[in-house]
């Protein structure tokens, strides 16, 4: 069985090895994410269960192996039903690693197509609006001053916040690929209050302030002139064509993800 390791009555064979490295792989992804709660206490002691059950099998202690599965398998039934919210977070942030997108290919595109939707509308109505793109654990801070939402992106729920009779209008959102993780955040100020002629206001300098201090793309709506510009690496490129959004965001997103 092309064993690879026996410490004395456990074999070890290649499958073993690979079984046991994705088993560590999936509990590190979960810890690490519900770190600090509730949740992680029984996930630990679920482990345990787990491990006790394939040493009473190995030694064929039958009664017991047989005692630990059951335990097991009512523990875990539990533990999905109990913590649903932060199971739901773990998912999430599996289907945005690296790893993740080896075997799926993820790309901004489908996220781009509902944001230049909702702006053109918003835009045109004379609605203001922070839009920032960034992984979300890189201004953990900043999504920390809002509402968490991890909802996935939608012209339609963008246009729902934005909506100035929504309590959630106030602010920016904060987009992760294709989950909308935050609402409501306050960005810090830049002390930039003007650019040529140009005399910025909150909404532009509260954008580009978080540009100058996080490798984010911010993408404001002005509420007065019915336009939008962007702000990325400490710059702000303002009053952007509608016809020329998409490609312009495109390239400043990819810009910031090589830096």
């Amino acid at each position: 069985m092309n064993e690879l390791l026996r410490i004395g009555f456990l074999a070890f064979t290649w499958i073993d090895l690979v079984d046991v490295l994705l088993i560590t792989v999936l509990f590190y992804v979960v810890y690490h994410t519900l770190r600090d709660t509730l949740a992680v206490q029984i996930l630990i002691v679920l482990g345990l269960v787990l491990i006790l059950s394939f040493v009473t099998d190995a030694a064929g202690m039958k009664t017991v192996n047989w005692v630990l599965r059951r335990i097991g398998d009512i523990g875990l039934i539990a533990f999905v039903v109990l913590f649903q919210p932060e199971l739901r977070r773990v998912l999430l942030i599996l289907t945005q690693s690296r790893l993740f997108r080896v075997f799926v290919r993820s790309s901004n595109s489908e996220t781009i197509d509902d944001v230049i939707t909702s702006v053109t509308e918003l835009t045109a109505k004379h609605i203001g609006a922070l839009i920032v793109f960034s992984r979300a654990e890189h201004i953990k801070v900043t999504v920390d001053t809002g509402v968490e939402l991890h909802a996935a992106v939608s012209s339609e729920l963008l246009l729902s916040i934005f909506n100035p009779r929504s309590p959630l209008h106030d602010g920016a959102v904060v987009i992760d690929n294709r989950s909308l993780v935050a609402a409501r955040c306050v960005l810090p100020l830049s002390s930039v209050q003007r650019i040529g002629t140009r005399n910025l206001g909150t909404r532009h300098r509260a954008g580009l302030g978080l540009a100058e201090q996080a490798d984010v793309v911010v993408l404001i709506l002005s509420e007065e002139r019915g336009t939008a510009s962007l702000a990325y690496h400490g710059e702000l490129e303002l009053d952007i064509p509608l016809h020329d959004l998409r490609n312009t965001l495109q390239e400043r997103l990819a810009a910031v993800a090589a830096a």
